[in-house]
């Protein structure tokens, strides 16, 4: 089994991409609106605002979870003991974020909100009416003007080799949100966990747009699309003495979007951020 990127352009782009969630929990799109300028401009601002001390003064709040996490409060994915190896910054349109970056990152935020909710409708589109009739409302009208929705931008600094044993970029997880849009990264290592249990290279080719199913997608479909598991893993052969930048945008739907009859956007999500032990 192999996970093949499709054409944005092509005229049966919204099939296959929806096949491709359906069947994996990940769809990969080349030949996608977002400028691959854009994000290796981020990368190599973003890699020096890791690399020096600035990063401190944006240290995050607790309270409104934005600005600069260091790898000592880095998560523990579910199930796990170790921590991620990362530090990692939180963008809100409305949260702290260096002046000399704001612009950039806010463009490439609305870049990728605008997308996302394309390929949302594509997913709503092509959910069978039975599916359909679970959702509140629109797919993509649950994330309009949503201020929730929260682009990430990862550092895995550099491995040292001297690594905690059982440690890993990012230990396997599934993301809580609805849809994750994430730039392939400079560096291989995204996998996913296939229904039979294996795990399942994410072509990372530069230019590639990684887009996957959160958990709120899973509850607000009725369990037909799945939030699949993945993980960021050191890979063999490697350059471990590069760094790896990452860019992933969760997409939050507004707090009082009802995703289910259990659930509202605010209850889901407050529930999960307890069980990762971030509040």
């Amino acid at each position: 089994m192999k996970l093949e990127a499709v054409d944005y352009t092509a005229d049966n782009a919204e099939e296959l991409f929806v096949e491709s969630l359906r069947n994996t929990g990940f769809g990969v799109l080349k030949n996608h609106p977002i400028q691959q300028q854009m994000v290796s401009a981020i990368y190599k601002n973003w890699e020096a605002f890791f690399n020096s001390e600035d990063k401190n003064v944006f240290r995050f709040n607790a309270e409104t979870q934005d600005g600069f996490f260091p790898s000592e409060v880095s998560e523990v994915a579910k199930g796990h003991t170790k921590k991620d190896i990362k530090e990692y910054f939180h963008y809100y349109p409305w949260g702290q974020c260096p002046d000399a970056l704001k612009q950039e990152l806010q463009n490439y935020y609305e870049e990728a909100n605008k997308l996302a909710s394309e390929l949302l409708s594509w997913v709503e589109k092509h959910s069978p009416a039975d599916v359909s009739k679970l959702y509140s409302q629109p797919l993509s009208s649950m994330i309009d003007g949503s201020d929730k929705t929260l682009l990430r931008v990862l550092h895995y600094p550099p491995l040292k080799g001297d690594e905690e044993l059982g440690a890993i970029r990012a230990g396997a997880h599934e993301d809580i949100n609805l849809l994750t849009v994430l730039p392939a990264a400079n560096e291989p290592g995204l996998q996913v966990k296939t229904k039979e249990g294996d795990w399942l290279d994410v072509p990372c080719d530069f230019g590639n747009l990684i887009i996957n199913i959160g958990d709120m997608l899973q509850e607000a479909s009725g369990g037909y699309f799945p939030s699949t598991t993945h993980r960021v893993i050191n890979p063999e052969g490697a350059d471990k003495s590069k760094a790896r930048i990452s860019l992933p945008l969760f997409l939050h739907p507004k707090p009082e979007v009802v995703l289910s009859e259990r659930h509202t956007a605010d209850s889901y999500l407050m529930e999960r951020l307890k069980e990762l032990g971030v509040i």
